[in-house]
């Protein structure tokens, strides 16, 4: 893992070779587009990814899919990208979002409600930089911060539906990462969602850290001990929303012969294939479509502030169908999430 006493000096080792090998990019851009004019990017991004980083299989990925995109459709110029460390103190995030903007990285995208103090703070020491921060929206009100939250109850509650309509003990569980309100919404939607095809269903929830610790959203370890627990005890269903220590999720119900509901991407086409079986149904959390949709208006010369909400009337939220698990349910998991969006039911946010 990168470490983040070496993040300024490897970040400006990057700057000086991207900068040395510009102009002959450019030169070969112009002959292998004969004689198109295509138009040219000057955005540079700065990507902070929380715990896990790239190849977390969840929620960095999907961050990073999105940037991705926009760097294939010529939107952005460069993009530098760093993760956040386990433990790390608070003052670590503050400065891997001065060094972007030290080195002229705008905007900057901080990938996490953990980085809302970090990008407060430096969002008021570089005014003229533009920031974005996935999953908080207690900086709305900052003139130069973008805040692109998500309806994470409202497709919790469908994947929470799913899991009471296959289920064939009547008890299912749930692994959090760590105990935030952030993550008690995916808790209380999929409560909410599991109730509402049958009240009296068992629900066992755990927790993997608390604050100030993060590492349980980066700890496939600990991840397979609470839901082998779950799975030991009679829930035949388990749906995390943990981040990389959902791996170790996945491990214990292919041990236990049972199912499990991967979150913020479709994991059963990104986790690892030994496990692809188990994976019921994801809730799919789009933050590649918050991403590139910010990156698109910046592109256009936009820099959007205040926030931005993605739920399931903008698809911004759902669930998945990969590996037909769930076919049979399909119709009636969209007719809740018609009577969400109808307004003829109101997830909750917080668990009961």
């Amino acid at each position: 893992m990168r470490r983040t006493t070496k993040f300024a000096a490897l970040l400006t080792a990057g700057i000086l070779a991207l900068g040395a090998c510009g102009s002959d990019d450019d030169s070969d851009s112009g002959s292998d587009n004969g004689s198109g004019e295509a138009p040219e990017s000057d955005v540079k991004v700065g990507m902070a990814y929380d715990v896990g980083g790239r190849g977390d299989q969840s929620f960095n990925d999907s961050a990073a899919a999105g940037l991705d995109e926009a760097k294939e459709e010529g939107l952005i110029a460069d993009a530098q990208e760093s993760e956040a460390e386990d433990g790390e103190a608070e003052s670590a995030r503050e400065e891997r979002l001065r060094t972007f903007a030290d080195a002229g990285y705008d905007p900057i995208i901080a990938v996490g409600f953990a980085y809302a103090s970090a990008v407060g703070k430096v969002a008021e020491e570089y005014p003229d930089v533009h920031f974005a921060i996935i999953d908080d929206s207690s900086l709305a009100d900052v003139p130069n911060v973008a805040s692109l939250v998500f309806a994470e109850e409202q497709g919790s509650f469908l994947v929470g539906a799913a899991a009471a309509l296959k289920t064939e003990t009547d008890h299912i569980g749930f692994v959090g990462g760590v105990e935030t309100p952030l993550i008690q919404k995916f808790q209380a939607g999929y409560e909410a969602g599991a109730q509402a095809v049958n009240p009296d269903i068992k629900i066992d929830v755990k927790y993997l850290t608390q604050i100030p610790d993060f590492s349980g959203f980066a700890d496939p370890a600990k991840g397979k001990t609470a839901a082998q627990g779950m799975y030991d005890n009679g829930a035949d269903i388990v749906y995390h929303a943990a981040g990389g220590s959902g791996g170790g999720v996945f491990e214990a119900a292919a041990e236990a012969d049972a199912k499990a509901i991967g979150v913020d991407s479709d994991q059963y086409n990104t986790a690892d294939p030994s496990v692809q079986d188990v994976i019921m149904t994801s809730m799919l959390k789009n933050v590649n479509v918050a991403v590139y949709n910010y990156l698109e208006e910046v592109a256009g010369g936009t820099f959007p502030s205040g926030v931005t909400t993605y739920d399931l009337k903008v698809d911004g939220v759902g669930y998945s169908t990969s590996g037909g698990m769930i076919d049979d349910i399909t119709s009636d998991l969209d007719d809740f999430k018609q009577q969400i969006i109808d307004g003829k039911i109101t997830v909750p946010t917080e668990p009961q």
